[in-house]
């Protein structure tokens, strides 16, 4: 006897007929129904224009960069100049100092060197020197600590915190650097600082250890007694042997133009993408 068989997309049926030698194989496929149809033209649509979305939502965003970065180079151009601008004197209202910051102020008075603060680690902030290393691969700043001392304003009665400038990890100690510990009653230029909240990845502030990461205005005032009014002291104020001053960094977090890059090259990417295209299976 011989057997013919038959595999298809189907039900396979055989069928045996009076010669028993012998199979019949007939095939049977399903038809596509009119539903099934439909359904699969309606999800190519959707997919194709969100496909069509996709390129143009990234060239909003881009655009939408563009107007953020020319807001945030004006808004740097705004601090560089009110940083540069005449000293006035400083004003105790707290509704006026929140619109104060980096604008130089004026006092007079004397510190109280026995209560100083440390924020650390920090960096010598020097534009000259920054120039030039932004041209190496690596640079190596030398870390240290800004020195915060209670400032007693004579013609206000009330003291200040004062941000007399860096030092070196070296000189951190007062002991060290007492030809700087100025006794006498000066007058003082510096520019205004609001309270700072702590950043992502920042250390919290160890008050025991006197040891500070960020500028806690409360904080820091209850330490020492001071009012929580805080002042960059200028460039001017350094004295041999003492904290350098004019310690003020005007910078803004500002990568606009990266995201500007990357939204023009995924545009690019995704607009050059010709759409596929669903053909209907028979």
């Amino acid at each position: 006897s011989a057997a013919i068989g038959c595999k298809t997309l189907g039900v396979r049926l055989a069928l045996r007929h009076s010669s028993p030698a012998a199979y019949v194989c007939l095939r049977f496929t399903r038809p596509r129904s009119s539903t099934t149809a439909a359904d699969a033209s309606g999800e190519d649509v959707i997919l194709k224009w969100g496909l069509l979305l996709v390129p143009l939502t990234t060239f909003c965003l881009g655009t939408w960069q563009v107007q953020r970065r020319k807001w945030k180079l004006d808004l740097i151009a705004q601090l560089a100049s009110r940083i540069s601008s005449e000293p006035i004197p400083l004003t105790l209202d707290p509704m006026e100092l929140k619109e104060l910051e980096y604008r130089p102020v004026k006092v007079r008075g004397h510190f109280d060197h026995s209560k100083e603060l440390y924020i650390l680690p920090r960096s010598l902030v020097d534009p000259e020197r920054e120039a030039r290393e932004a041209r190496q691969l690596t640079s190596h700043p030398e870390n240290g600590a800004n020195v915060i001392t209670p400032f007693y304003c004579t013609e206000l009665g009330v003291t200040i915190l004062v941000n007399r400038g860096f030092v070196p990890k070296k000189k951190l100690k007062p002991e060290t650097r007492l030809k700087g510990q100025i006794e006498d009653e000066i007058d003082l230029t510096g520019v205004v600082r609001l309270s700072e909240t702590r950043k992502p990845f920042v250390p919290e502030n160890n008050i025991e250890k006197n040891r500070w990461h960020y500028r806690d205005l409360q904080a820091m005032a209850k330490v020492t007694g001071a009012e929580p009014i805080f002042i960059d002291a200028d460039f001017k104020s350094t004295v041999p042997g003492g904290p350098i001053g004019g310690q003020t960094r005007v910078s803004l977090r500002n990568e606009h133009m990266q995201y500007i890059v990357s939204t023009a090259f995924c545009w690019k990417i995704l607009w050059g993408t010709p759409l596929p295209v669903w053909r209907s299976k028979a």
